[in-house]
């Protein structure tokens, strides 16, 4: 049994990893600012109050754990703004970056007391945050901050290669959640299920890389 934190866990994907793995015998500790009636009915342990774009919310999931280990961090609180070049507001694409790709980096830094040589960190990110895969524009402050977390999951790795704590960067596919408006070409269900198995499989021969939830490694 591993414990495992996931941020962003009250709805869509981390609402069903939360689920799968609390089914499955894992100690979970679901961080979340407000949970749903659907997090809660599961009966794992939840951290209230996590607001990833602070250090106060930080420190309230790294109260909350106190001074547990932790085996696995998912990174997965995320952020969605439609726009393009003519609807981009900057404001709201400054969220995205304080949500998608600092806040990864900020529960991270406020958790690695806590994780030891064995440890794994993912980042639940997206393809769209690919240099190399963009064929349809659009979404410019979504896409600029998952370019950001792939960057902050490649910076990890590097430095935490030392530690023995291994990273990767995770793409769900396209999931039927709240946040894409319901379109989408799979359901969370799936999607976690396949999180969870690239995150097992996870070694430190695998850290710094890049996967689709189904199985195939991904281009930066």
């Amino acid at each position: 049994m591993a414990r495992f934190v996931v941020t962003g866990a009250s709805r869509g994907i981390g609402l069903e990893m939360v689920r799968q793995l609390n089914e499955r015998g894992d100690d979970v500790i679901a961080a979340v600012r407000t949970p749903s009636e659907e997090l809660l009915a599961i009966g794992c342990e939840v951290a209230e109050g996590v607001d990833v774009t602070t250090d106060e919310g930080a420190q309230r999931l790294v109260d909350a754990l106190k001074g547990r280990k932790v085996d696995v961090l998912v990174n997965n609180a995320g952020l969605l703004i439609p726009d393009t070049l003519a609807t981009l507001d900057f404001a709201n694409a400054l969220c995205q970056y304080e949500v998608n790709a600092l806040g990864p980096v900020r529960i991270t830094r406020a958790l690695l007391p806590l994780m030891e040589e064995g440890s794994k960190i993912g980042i639940v990110t997206s393809r769209v945050g690919s240099l190399g895969d963009n064929t349809s524009g659009g979404n410019y402050g979504y896409r600029m901050s998952k370019a950001a977390a792939n960057m902050a999951a490649v910076n990890l790795a590097v430095e935490l290669k030392a530690r023995g704590i291994a990273v990767v960067a995770l793409h769900p596919g396209y999931v039927r959640t709240d946040m894409t408006r319901g379109q989408g070409n799979i359901s969370p269900g799936p999607a976690a299920k396949g999180l969870i198995l690239r995150l097992d499989e996870l070694t430190m021969e695998t850290t710094g890389t890049f996967w689709h939830a189904e199985g195939h490694q991904l281009p930066w």
